[in-house]
Order: structure tokens, then C-alpha cells, then sequence
């Protein structure tokens, strides 16, 4: 980004705004520290217990007391494995106050996900609630270089901390650490990849404190949203970057309140939205399609105080969301993002929302839609091909991955989404399809490959694809298309049977919706499943 920042740039009605030189090269933690200073005593947590910003910068700086009597220090990676709750919030910015890097895990996680992300992140320490202990005490010796476990909640188990007692046995005196903020790390962020396991995006503090300014001011300015008028409801899991950018560091740097739901709940959901005039929600297709299918529960709570709804994560039911317009009155828009980009790169303006689009690219960042088979080469408008994107927010790479990192990202800083856009005249982004096979399950991202693995490890399966089949409500599921080995035949008790197989092995929302049996699985010459048969297949079955 050249000194001073891009101009300001006009698409359709709207003139999108430069923050210049305002990007502050400060730790992540201190967005929360300056809030603190400012208006100690303002409310950051409204919902399930009040807290002040005073309050939870100062149980922060006792948790990072604590971890550095443990030892953690600048350059070691510790674990949160907690649902929504204030002890996720504490334990974010106190473990960014000792120089170590977060690494959230997803609460629906069972022992092979936890444990591939814990190893593959080298995490020394984790914090974990107390309900999901039993699925880390499996793995436990499986993981030599976890030395620490803090555990929320009353009940204390072998060989581990209470994460309140540390709260109450150490003073606020976090370790002095000197963080350079373009280069150390804050967040390694797990993303499915389309060849293996998950894989950790590297944030910088840099990229998260610009993405949270570009996000907070982008609301202020687009959506009239200002600080102390801003109530969020933080629905969104905070493990993912979604809700840990939009409805947190946002939040923490502008002052605005956040309503924390532990999950998902229909009823909860609206309830707190009536109670606590939230005005702001960052949600997925599902839940909007959710209260589209059940509008009588919906009519009976006022929503009023709500000036918009967003969809991200997932594509947009035009159809579903006019639906939900018409019978609350709320506006829904779209935007768009990516683990690799802290995540958000679009977002719609209030004066000029074009629904199918995801808006046009946050400030100071730039995109472009190139050949996706010559990244050099750029198209027009109107040409659908790879969308590729340059800004402050965008990752330094892929953690230990250093051929995918230069795949994906190119010497002069743009990053290859791997998504299939076009860009309009007004320079709105449209997503076509995902160049990437993965799948989008209500907003998670599932690596066919992974599922693939377990598959084949079942002594029937002789080869094997997975593949997105669509679903109405959770937008994709996986399924399964098998080749059995010659002496198993195919039958239903046989596919239930590799059902449980997976399914009782990985998280809820990569189970395996369908397996359908075939002669064999097409490959390229490489050895490369060719998913895209059968993905172009059940699209058919779909379309009649």
C-alpha cells in the first residue's frame, strides 16, 4: 500500500474511503487496552455476565500473569478449545498479552481433529472447557509437547489448572514482550485445504488489527453504526475468524457491546436480540433459511433495534433473504472473506447493496480477476475467472507450509483466492464457484481429502471420492461415492456401516450425509481424484 493510503474509489454510488497511514502497527491485545483506558468502565460484555472493558483487560492481564509463571512465552502456541463465553474473550487477549499465538480449535472437534491441529501447531498449552476436557484427555500422551491445561468451569481434573483460580492467585502484571506487529504472529487460523489436513493460516497482529479497523469503521461509515451505539450479537463461533474479527476485535477496538451466545439456539437467538436492542448481526444462510422456514417465531419478537443482518461464510439465497426482508423489515446484505485475509476482504454499503454481489473490496484493499490458469494475465469485467486480493489484512502464509504458501501468494503480495468471481462495471464482486473442491457446510470448510483418508481406512474401501452434494438448508454436505474391493459387495447394511465408520470419527458437521456405491473412482494420470465428475452429477440430480 503506497504512503498515504489508495485514493478514495467510486463503485456505483457509493465512494469507498482510504485509511492512509491510520493503520496502527500495534499488538492485538492493545486494541482492547486503549478501549480500557479510554472507558473503563463501559460495558464490553453484556450477555451471559456483564463486564466492563476495564474488567476484562484487567482478567487478561491476570491470565497472562499466569501463563508466563507457566513458562509461555513470545514464540510458543497455545490452544483455546472453549465454546462463546467471556472466558474465550479472556483467554484470547491474555494469551496475545504474554507474545505467545492463539490457536482457536473448534468446540464440536472430537480427538483426530483436536489432535492434528494441537500437533501440527506445536501448542504447549491449551484452554479448555471443562465439558470438552474428556475429548483432549484421550489424546493427551499423544501430544509431548502439551505441557499445560487450563480447564474453565468448577471441576478440576489430573494434572491440570483451573482456569478461575489462576484468575484469583495472580496479580495483573502481564511479562513486558516487544511484539513487531507486520511480523510476529497473533493467530494461527485452521482452514480446510483441498489436498490434506487443515492448515494454519498465519495472522499477524498487523493483519488482525487492520482488518478489525476496516471493519469497524467500514460499519461506522457504510452502516451509521458508531461505537457506543453498537450492540452485537455474537452468535458466530469466536474460534473462526468471522466472529473473532467482526464481532470481537471490532468490537473491543470501536467500544462496542457485545451479547455473547455460548450456540446457535432459534429461541435464544431472537431473545436476545429483543432484550438487549442488539442492532447488529453477523450470521450464515442457514440461520436466515432457519427463520424464513419458521416465520411465525420470528413474528413474535420485536427485531426493530436490528439495522442489518450479514451473511458470510456462505452464498447467498436471494430468494430466502428477500423473504427475510419482507417479513422483518431488517436489511440483509453479504459480504465475503477468507481465513487467509483475517478474513474480511467485501462487504455491501447501506446507500448502494447489490444482494447477489458480495460488495465491493474493503478499503485499501485491491482485487482483481485473473486467468486462473495465468495469474499474470487480467480479465475484464464480466469475465468470470480466479479472484485474487492485496491488502493489509491479507496472511503471511501457510504455518510450515512453504510450497502451498507460494502457491498461494505471489512475490508482489497478491493472494490467489482459489474462488472463481467477475467484477460488474461498478467493480462489485460476484462469486461464481470455488476453483478449491472444498465443501461449504453451513459456513465450516471440510477437506474432501481428509474424509477420503478415514474412508480408506476401512478394510472394504478399495477407492474413494468426496464431494459437495447440495442441501437446502446447510447449503452442502458431504458425500461419498466408493469403490469397494472385490470381495465385498455393495449393499445398504454396507453403507450404513461406512457411515458410523466416518462419522464416528470426526466432527458433527463433516459427517458423511451419503455413500453411494461405483465401479470405480476417475482419476487423472497424476493420480488425482477427479471429484469434478461427480460433482457435476449431482448437481444434474438436483436440476432434474
Amino acid at each position: 500500500m503506497p504512503k498515504g493510503g489508495w485514493p478514495a474509489k467510486k463503485f456505483g454510488n457509493y465512494i469507498q474511503f482510504s485509511f492512509g497511514d491510520y493503520y496502527p502497527k500495534i499488538p492485538v491485545f492493545q486494541l482492547l487496552k486503549n478501549t480500557a483506558k479510554r472507558a473503563p468502565d463501559r460495558v464490553f460484555i453484556l450477555h451471559p455476565k456483564r463486564l466492563t472493558f476495564g474488567e476484562v483487560d484487567e482478567l487478561s492481564d491476570r491470565l497472562a500473569t499466569a501463563l508466563a509463571s507457566l513458562g509461555i512465552k513470545k514464540g510458543d502456541t497455545v490452544g483455546i478449545f472453549l465454546w462463546n463465553s467471556p472466558e474465550f474473550v479472556i483467554a484470547f487477549y491474555g494469551i496475545l498479552k504474554t507474545g505467545a499465538t492463539v490457536t482457536a480449535l473448534n468446540p464440536s472437534f472430537k480427538e483426530k481433529d483436536a489432535k492434528h491441529q494441537l500437533d501440527d501447531s506445536e501448542a504447549v498449552a491449551l484452554i479448555v472447557d471443562g465439558e470438552l476436557y474428556p475429548t483432549i484427555e484421550n489424546i493427551r500422551r499423544e501430544l509431548p509437547r502439551l505441557k499445560h491445561i487450563i480447564v474453565t468451569g468448577e471441576k478440576k481434573f489430573p494434572e491440570t489448572y483451573l482456569f478461575d483460580e489462576l484468575l484469583k492467585n495472580y496479580p495483573p502484571n502481564p511479562p513486558k514482550v516487544e511484539i513487531n506487529p507486520e511480523e510476529d504472529i497473533a493467530a494461527l487460523q485452521y482452514t480446510a485445504g483441498t489436498t490434506g489436513l487443515p492448515k494454519g493460516c498465519m495472522l499477524t497482529h498487523y493483519n488482525l488489527v487492520s482488518n478489525a479497523l476496516q471493519v469497524a469503521l467500514f460499519s461506522a461509515v457504510a452502516w451509521g453504526l458508531h461505537d457506543e451505539e453498537n450492540v452485537t450479537l455474537v452468535h458466530l463461533p469466536l474460534y473462526h475468524s468471522y466472529g473473532m474479527t467482526v464481532c470481537l476485535n471490532a468490537s473491543a477496538l470501536a467500544g462496542g457491546q457485545i451479547v455473547i451466545q455460548k450456540r446457535f439456539d432459534p429461541v435464544e437467538w431472537l431473545e436476545l436480540i429483543q432484550k438487549y436492542r442488539v442492532n447488529a448481526v453477523a450470521t450464515v444462510m442457514p440461520v436466515i433459511s432457519f427463520y424464513v422456514k419458521n416465520p411465525d417465531l420470528l413474528k413474535k419478537y420485536d427485531l426493530s433495534s436490528l439495522k442489518f443482518v450479514n451473511n458470510g461464510a456462505v452464498p447467498i439465497m436471494l430468494e430466502v433473504a428477500k423473504e427475510f426482508e419482507k417479513i422483518t423489515g431488517v436489511t440483509v446484505t453479504q459480504g465475503y472473506g477468507l481465513s487467509e485475509t483475517s478474513p474480511v476482504t467485501n462487504s455491501n454499503p447501506k446507500v448502494h447493496i447489490k444482494l447477489e454481489s458480495v460488495g465491493p473490496p474493503f478499503p485499501d484493499t485491491e482485487e482483481k480477476i485473473v486467468d486462473p490458469d495465468d495469474p499474470t494475465k487480467e480479465l475484464p469485467p464480466g469475465e468470470i475467472g480466479e479472484l485474487a486480493i492485496r491488502g493489509p489484512q491479507v496472511m503471511k502464509g501457510y504455518w510450515k507450509r512453504p510450497e502451498e504458501t507460494a502457491k498461494a501468494l505471489t512475490p508482489d503480495g497478491w493472494l490467489l483466492t482459489g474462488d472463481l468471481a467477475k467484477m460488474d462495471e461498478d467493480g462489485y464482486v460476484y462469486i461464481v464457484e470455488r476453483k478449491k473442491e472444498i465443501i461449504k457446510c453451513m459456513g465450516f470448510t471440510i477437506a474432501p481429502a481428509e474424509l477420503e483418508a478415514v474412508l480408506l481406512e476401512h478394510p472394504a474401501v478399495f477407492d474413494c471420492a468426496v464431494v459437495p452434494k447440495p442441501d437446502p438448508e446447510k447449503v452442502e454436505v458431504p458425500k461419498a461415492y466408493v469403490a469397494l474391493k472385490p470381495e465385498y459387495k455393495a449393499s445398504p447394511e454396507l453403507a450404513e456401516e461406512l457411515l458410523k465408520w466416518v462419522n464416528s470419527k470426526v466432527a458433527g458437521y463433516k459427517k458423511i450425509h451419503e455413500v453411494e456405491f461405483v465401479a470405480s473412482i476417475p482419476r487423472s494420470l497424476a493420480g488425482k481424484v477427479l471429484r469434478r465428475e461427480f460433482i457435476e452429477r449431482e448437481k444434474k440430480k438436483v436440476s432434474g
